[in-house]
């Protein structure tokens, strides 16, 4: 089956000032970053990947104007980084309206073959990333009195899958991570949500994934193929927008996988 038409903006997001984190290139940070501007925001985009992250903002700046578009590299590891990020949003536009926290690491290894720096490492960039990334934002839209958070978990955080323990355990971390901190969030009139993808193809993940493995994945989708990343980008401007108003600590699947 073939994907559905481009869905055109709408203004969902006007005048909102958004950052998204691991934005360079054709994933799902970047079609979120194309859809907020798409939808009347400004962006401030981020990514560990220096020289990708300089080409996607100039691209955005030529098609959107260099005013709505700002861009800064960071690695969610470093805490520095992290708070600096955020603080450039502050500076460029005046506050922060919505924080995508899209950045994490993946990989296939079983566990008695994977080494503690192999679990650490995609720990501490899907997991205690998105906490770096939620706790910056969250101080900045806590005093704001408003706010919004949304942070990219995975089907896999509740569904098992060989060679995937160290992911799964992360992302089953961020969508915890996601309903705890919205209960706190809410009090400073912030919500905090999360979305779920199955597959979204893009080419970091045909780098380091087999094509068998991207076959099985894909027979499992009830459409029979991948989502693309826009398809997700919406969803995440959804949760963003302000049709969203009741919802936090939710974690939404974005995904046609077989029951």
């Amino acid at each position: 089956m073939t994907p559905p038409s481009y869905v055109p903006g709408h203004g969902l997001l006007d005048g909102r000032s958004v950052v998204i984190t691991a934005a360079a290139g054709a994933g799902i940070g970047g079609a979120t970053a194309r859809r907020c501007l798409e939808e009347g925001a400004s962006v401030l985009v981020s990514d560990a990947h220096e020289r990708r992250l300089r080409e996607s903002a100039r691209a955005l700046e030529k098609e959107f104007g260099a005013e709505r578009v700002a861009a800064l590299p960071c690695d969610v590891t470093d805490e520095d980084g992290v708070r600096a990020l955020y603080g450039l949003a502050v500076e460029r536009f005046g506050r922060i309206d919505v924080a995508v926290n899209n950045a994490g690491l993946g990989g296939t290894a079983d566990l008695v073959d994977m080494a503690d720096e192999q679990w650490d490492r995609v720990i501490d960039i899907t997991l205690n990333g998105t906490m770096r990334c939620t706790r910056a934002a969250l101080r900045i839209m806590r005093d704001q009195g408003a706010g919004v958070i949304v942070n990219n978990a995975s089907v896999i955080g509740w569904r098992a899958q060989k060679g995937q323990s160290h992911y799964a355990a992360a992302k089953a971390g961020v969508m915890a991570l996601t309903r705890c901190a919205a209960l706190e969030a809410a009090d400073h009139g912030v919500r905090i949500n999360a979305v779920s993808p199955s597959l979204a193809m893009h080419p970091h993940l045909v780098k380091v994934t087999s094509e068998e493995l991207l076959d099985e994945l894909t027979r499992r989708e009830a459409f029979g193929r991948y989502a693309e990343p826009w398809e997700v980008a919406n969803v995440i401007v959804f949760l963003a927008s302000d049709y969203s108003s009741y919802m936090t600590g939710e974690v939404v699947s974005v995904s046609s996988q077989r029951a």
